[in-house]
């Protein structure tokens, strides 16, 4: 077993503030004069190899004297503001660093989007075997850095990607381009697969909530200018819940008529198929070599599974020597935020500024080893860096490898309520309830909008005593239990119809249960439970086995404290219904949702389980 070390308190050494002139003076104050007079601002057209030209602004040091490295960014939410006004990036802490020492900024907009010419696909297929003219993500992000090499002054020909959410998709596929003059890559909470994982769906289910609501980021047909994406209201009018319970996706479709087309292609793509499997970006980690640095967020509801998936694929592919992992007990890029980003709803994780710790001691120095032989790589040297709930503190592991450092620790359902560590000798035991798509489950105590972002580890109190939640709840933990890893739930279950969703959500309950936190909860659409590309109806009544794979963990339950089990069927409306027939659902309509009887088995021939990883 490799070495754990176990960070009980977060120094902040400053020590990787670097200046330009590696001095000990304090930090100049970064204003808009400050900026002005140390930077300057240079707009360009950058032609790609098949004629389509991309907006790119480069902000180079006035200083003269030295040679800088580079930070690319290339992104599909523009590049703002057009024209000789400097961009307000520098106002963001994450930059600070890298502004005191002088690096060059580039920021590019993506094919179609903001000021660049072309077309705009989402997720744009990785091109294996390019000829010729062909394009794609990466060959765009060569060109790019082609063009910067030749023509951008006093560089010092080594180049960092870097990007967050949809951006981490884009850099990604930067670094598999394979240009050797990337020296380092941090995709951040990377959109990597939509189907699988990402934002818009989970193991099937259709993040209905999200995928309305991010609408209007993926724009209309056409452009009313070429340096604006179209205005785009999105259609959710009033209460999200009622909006909800009243449009399914059908309605919706018909509100849209056409005018987002990628809304269309959902639709049409309901399975796992080539449209989504060609959009996988985890494709092309093979041809990622450059020394790589993940970063993700404990409770990130949009791209929580990009993030660990990404590290298992660049782990097993090997190309990179570096790849280290940071997970902080974080939302959806909290970590890049102005605040603290040690807090979520009204949970408080650190009296430190997790933020300030990420951007001195991990972004920045990582950066500036590999891009200005920096003799510190920072605080994830020693491989992943992950913060562990429950005990609120940092452990820093060799590499993120639960099967090494972990082992198995079943809980069983049973019956009247329980979980327990030993299978049962019932011969016919079940636990029932009626799912009902006229009264689905909420996601969260406060159903309006915008979607709520704390529901990733709020109280569920608020579902107790519904009917249509199942209940298991372990004795009091006698000693700390430390789970690391993927959590996976095995349901023995019959329906009385053709399909349905299954929701399993694992909660830390508190002494006395005066707190009940969500610690990890997913979906599956049952449909999906033998094969993504071919859905499967199920047999009314007969008993089927679901297994459902979590997205990584690291928290500690507490001595004294219960493990608690729910079991469900809608997890509402961050999710859409199902029917609950094997129909088309994104062509249902109202009147074919109906309710379904639901029995999970917790018999000696069918066990219904929890597998927590427990760290050894």
């Amino acid at each position: 077993m490799k070495k754990i070390l176990l960070l009980l308190v977060i120094l902040f050494s400053g020590a990787f503030v670097a200046m330009a002139d590696d001095t000990n003076e304090q930090p100049a104050k970064i204003d808009a004069q400050w900026f002005k007079a140390n930077y300057a601002k240079a707009e360009y057209m950058i032609p790609m190899r098949d004629g389509v030209r991309l907006y790119t602004a480069v902000y180079t040091p006035k200083n003269k004297k030295t040679t800088h490295p580079i930070l690319l960014n290339r992104t599909p939410y523009g590049c703002e503001p057009y024209g000789k006004k400097n961009s307000a990036f520098w106002q963001d802490s994450i930059y600070h660093n890298y502004l005191l020492a002088e690096y060059i900024f580039v920021f590019q907009d993506v094919r179609g989007r903001g000021m660049s010419t072309g077309e705009t696909i989402n997720l744009r297929p990785f091109i294996e075997n390019k000829q010729g003219d062909m394009t794609d993500e990466a060959s765009d992000a060569y060109d790019t850095i082609e063009w910067l090499l030749r023509k951008v002054k006093r560089h010092n020909s080594r180049i960092g990607v870097f990007g967050a959410s949809y951006d981490g998709f884009y850099a990604l596929m930067a670094a598999a381009s394979g240009h050797t003059a990337i020296r380092a890559l941090s995709p951040q909470a990377p959109v990597c697969d939509w189907w699988m994982g990402d934002d818009f769906h989970r193991n099937g289910a259709f993040a209905l909530f999200d995928a309305v609501s991010f609408l209007p980021n993926f724009g209309l047909k056409e452009r009313s200018k070429a340096t604006e994406t179209p205005a785009f209201e999105s259609p959710i009018i009033g209460n999200a819940w009622d909006y909800f319970i009243k449009n399914k996706p059908s309605d919706i479709s018909r509100t849209l008529a056409g005018r987002i087309p990628f809304w269309d292609e959902m639709m049409q793509h309901p399975n796992y198929d080539d449209f989504w499997q060609s959009r996988n970006a985890l494709r092309a980690v093979d041809r990622i070599k450059a020394p790589t640095l993940i970063v993700g967020g404990a409770f990130d509801a949009e791209n929580a599974y990009g993030t660990w998936a990404l590290y298992r694929a660049l782990q097993e592919s090997g190309t990179t020597e570096d790849c280290r992992l940071v997970i902080g007990p974080w939302s959806h890029c909290a970590w890049r935020g102005g605040g603290k980003a040690n807090a979520l709803g009204n949970m408080e994780f650190s009296e430190e500024s997790l933020a300030e710790f990420y951007r001195n001691e991990i972004e920045f120095p990582f950066f500036d080893h590999y891009l200005r032989d920096a003799e510190s790589s920072g605080a994830t040297e020693y491989g992943a860096l992950v913060f562990f709930m429950g005990e609120n503190c940092w452990r820093e592991i060799g590499e993120w490898n639960p099967a090494e450092f972990s082992s198995d620790y079943t809980l069983y359902l049973a019956e009247d309520g329980a979980l327990a560590m030993n299978k049962s000798d019932i011969s016919d035991s079940f636990s029932s309830y009626i799912s009902d798509p006229a009264n689905p489950v909420p996601y969260y105590s406060e159903s309006d909008s915008p979607r709520r972002k704390e529901y990733m580890m709020a109280e569920q109190t608020f579902v107790e005593g519904r009917d249509d939640v199942l209940t298991f709840t372990s004795p009091v933990l006698e000693q700390d239990m430390s789970v690391a890893g993927v959590i996976e739930a095995e349901l023995y279950a019959s329906i009385s119809q053709t399909d349905a969703d299954f929701v399993v959500k694992v909660i830390d309950m508190g002494p006395d249960g005066d707190y009940e936190m969500l610690v990890r909860g997913d979906i599956m659409r049952g449909r999906y439970r033998k094969s993504a590309t071919t859905p499967e109806a199920f047999e009314p009544n007969k008993i089927e086995k679901i297994t459902l794979k979590m997205n990584d963990v690291a928290h500690t339950f507490m001595a004294g404290h219960r493990i608690k089990i729910q079991v469900q069927s809608s997890w509402f409306p961050l999710y859409d219904m199902n029917p609950q027939q094997f129909i088309d659902i994104y062509k249902a309509e109202s009147k074919d949702f109906v309710p379904c009887d639901i029995r999970i088995y917790h018999d000696a021939e069918h066990p219904s389980h929890i597998q927590l990883p427990i760290m050894k």
